[in-house]
């Protein structure tokens, strides 16, 4: 069934708001919508126009969230603000990373050394975030001073179906697909091969790693396959699951640097097939040392998800009892 109008309003409002004044704000907005369509259907207007008559002279939920909460929108100014920073937020996101890739790689191919790459990259990347800032914001400074009309509006046609808080079945689905998807990757490598040179397959990883090194890899996705199904079970996130997440974190990140570190992670046909096409000694180096902070960084992502996720869930826990403790 199709969520009623109000309910998806006041949701796509109360999202941007702390648990704390959620709690305040959702009932107290309720009231007021209800007591307005009310007074407009006495005037003789029908129920559905009167709903979307009020919804629409409340205006965008994002506005209304930030008078609750007392965040003042001047940047740029309230008309074009929330606009402004939605998409610098994007292209931040978006911009500087594909231009450190982009920078790396071509740094790569013309035999420079590590801090050449490094250095490069990183301040490529961060000249792009500077440019990005500054012709985006720029640009709606102008919109503002001209008084432009962009032809962006919001109406209550606009409001999302509010999403369920706790993880469901979707993404206990997505989480068995991409690990079962990671025990085919490390069979098929080792099986029937991704690089085929003729009749001779190549594989990645080292077959030396077969079988204790490569069981402990299997039983480290195992374990992460019965957590998904434990988070499914619970519904929502604790303590004691984002300490399970993060100590399966902490252990797949030292299965693949402790290999790396050793030089057992990747077979030697593959390396040397790296070396018959000119990749230089330096350039293992620089590569390996990417592919290891690229590690570290979504563990160190996916410990801090899940930390998150749980402090939120007992902010909302705690704001749900606090006015159950007052009445």
């Amino acid at each position: 069934m199709t969520t009623p109008l109000p309910e998806r309003y006041i949701a796509a409002t109360v999202k941007y708001l702390s648990p704390e004044l959620q709690a305040e704000v959702r009932p107290e907005l309720h009231a007021s919508i209800a007591d307005a369509v009310e007074a407009q259907v006495a005037q003789g207007e029908d129920y559905e126009t009167a709903e979307r008559n009020v919804l629409t002279e409340l205006g965008d939920p994002a506005v209304l969230a930030a008078s609750y909460s007392d965040r003042t929108l001047q940047l740029i100014g309230p008309r074009y603000y929330l606009s402004w920073w939605c998409l610098l937020k994007r292209l931040l996101l978006i911009v500087p990373a594909a231009v450190l890739g982009v920078v790396a790689f071509a740094q790569l191919l013309a035999g420079g050394d590590l801090g050449d790459i490094i250095g490069g990259s990183i301040g490529a990347a961060v000249t792009a975030g500077l440019h990005v800032c500054f012709w985006v914001t720029l640009v709606f400074a102008i919109l503002e001073r001209s008084d432009a009309d962009t032809g962006i509006t919001w109406d209550v046609d606009q409001l999302p179906e509010p999403r369920q808080q706790d993880p469901g079945r979707l993404d206990l689905i997505a989480s068995l697909v991409f690990l079962g998807l990671m025990i085919l990757v490390v069979l098929w490598d080792q099986i029937p091969g991704f690089i085929r040179i003729g009749d001779q397959s190549i594989p990645i990883l080292s077959p030396a790693l077969w079988p204790w090194a490569m069981l402990g890899l299997l039983g480290i996705i195992g374990l992460e396959i019965g957590f998904a199904i434990l988070l499914y079970v619970k519904r929502q996130w604790n303590a004691t699951l984002a300490i399970i997440n993060t100590v399966l974190s902490v252990l797949f990140f030292s299965w693949v640097i402790s290999l790396l570190v050793r030089g057992e992670l990747f077979s030697e046909m593959f390396l040397e097939l790296a070396v018959d096409n000119a990749v230089s000694g330096d350039s293992f180096y620089t590569i390996a040392v990417i592919f290891g902070l690229s590690v570290g960084i979504i563990c160190v992502w996916d410990i801090i998800d899940g930390w998150v996720k749980t402090y939120r869930v007992g902010a909302s826990d705690a704001a749900e009892q606090q006015p159950a403790a007052t009445q």
